[in-house]
């Protein structure tokens, strides 16, 4: 017995699965709810790689499904193209390229005429990266040095104020990478993405951690001083394993207010070794740079009164299950997986192997400290302190 076909998707169809898409579900679960294989459901997404396409607005100057209709029923009665036209309220020769356009007197349909000139509509307008070989050089540079399409649009701005000619959003850039047909950007420049996914997803799509959480002493983040929270004063850290293949692991650190990353390997998570990690990181910076330190409530962490001790640095703990309180890492780690993806071993890489990456990264412009760079904010502090 032969395979069924199913039907093409419909536009209404394709919106809903556009629409869940946003709101972060599978492709799978879109399938599931719109009775359609998964394949199918990809096969739409994938076509834009993962990016909506923007709403469609027809043009106020385009012909009507009623027009069309009255132009179909007009050539049935055998009217002439003129008088159809003055019925309408439009020129002649508009009538006569709708007519030839869509199948001449004979075959023209009204229906078949609308579908046509809607697919026919779906043009992309030409983008700033389309237009500007020197634009698009400087945006494939600063890829392929690891930074992201909004570190990139930020910098142009910063850089090139009196020319707009180069600026262009970070959206676009996304779009040139991942829309299948621009050919603007070269989809091996993907590989140098934080994340590497074929296709972009919606900020609505969760992942969730668990963790666990028996810490014996541990000070709660409520108790820590509002100065933390709001990142008032610098030297205020928070900690994390990034977790690689075959039990491997690195300790990552970052300032909350400068976002200055700091990497340490350790060869297992035993809670001795980590915190000996982390006091040798301590021990790597100007005195009084390190003040306090947010973790999570991982066993790994459970000798920290160790490290208290050793350091006098203050240490608070996350509520359970709560990685939102420790933001700073949480985004450093996703940053990081650029360098580490998941799946990867992580005990070959020695210290200099990490002092390299983390040199990657704060030598990297950030939105968040208005295109300045890490270690541009860290070493003013160290300067005004000095």
């Amino acid at each position: 017995m032969g395979r069924v076909r199913r039907a093409r998707m419909s536009v209404a169809e394709e919106a809903e699965v556009w629409r869940r898409w946003k709101r972060g579900e599978s492709c799978v679960a879109i399938g599931r709810a719109l009775d359609r294989d998964r394949g199918a459901i990809y096969y739409v997404v994938a076509a834009r790689g993962g990016i909506p396409p923007p709403p469609r607005r027809r043009s106020r100057l385009a012909l009507r499904v009623r027009e069309r209709e009255e132009i179909s029923r007009g050539l049935a009665r055998g009217d002439s193209l003129r008088e159809i036209g003055r019925r309408l309220g439009r020129a002649p020769s508009t009538v006569s390229r709708e007519v030839r356009r869509h199948g001449g007197r004979q075959h023209y349909r009204a229906a078949t005429a609308e579908r046509q000139a809607w697919d026919r509509a779906r043009r992309p307008k030409r983008c700033r990266l389309a237009r500007s070989a020197a634009l698009r050089r400087l945006v494939a540079i600063k890829l392929t040095e690891d930074w992201s399409p909004r570190q990139i649009a930020g910098w142009l701005r910063a850089a090139f104020p009196d020319d707009p000619g180069l600026h262009v959003s970070h959206e676009t850039i996304y779009r040139s990478l991942y829309v299948q047909g621009r050919g603007l950007l070269k989809r091996e420049l993907i590989a140098h993405l934080r994340r590497r996914h074929r296709l972009r997803r919606a900020h609505a799509a969760t992942r969730t951690r668990h963790r666990n959480q028996g810490i014996t002493d541990a000070v709660s983040i409520r108790e820590r001083p509002a100065e933390v929270a709001d990142r008032a004063v610098p030297g205020h850290w928070e900690g994390d394993l990034l977790r690689g293949a075959h039990h491997s692991h690195i300790v990552t650190l970052v300032e909350r207010q400068t976002r200055f990353v700091q990497l340490v390997p350790v060869p297992n998570k035993e809670t001795l070794t980590v915190v000996t990690a982390l006091q040798m990181a301590a021990r790597r910076l100007p005195e009084g740079l390190m003040v306090s330190l947010t973790l999570d409530r991982g066993s790994e962490f459970a000798a920290h009164r160790r490290f208290t001790m050793a350091t006098s640095v203050n240490v608070y703990f996350c509520d359970p299950q709560s990685p939102w309180q420790r933001g700073s890492n949480e985004n450093t780690n996703g940053l990081l997986r650029q360098y580490f993806p998941k799946g990867t071993d992580l005990s070959p890489y020695t210290q200099a192997d990490l002092d390299e990456v983390a040199l990657r990264l704060n030598t990297r412009p950030r939105k968040t400290l208005g295109y300045e760079t890490p270690a541009a904010r860290l070493a003013a502090i160290v300067a005004s302190t000095g």
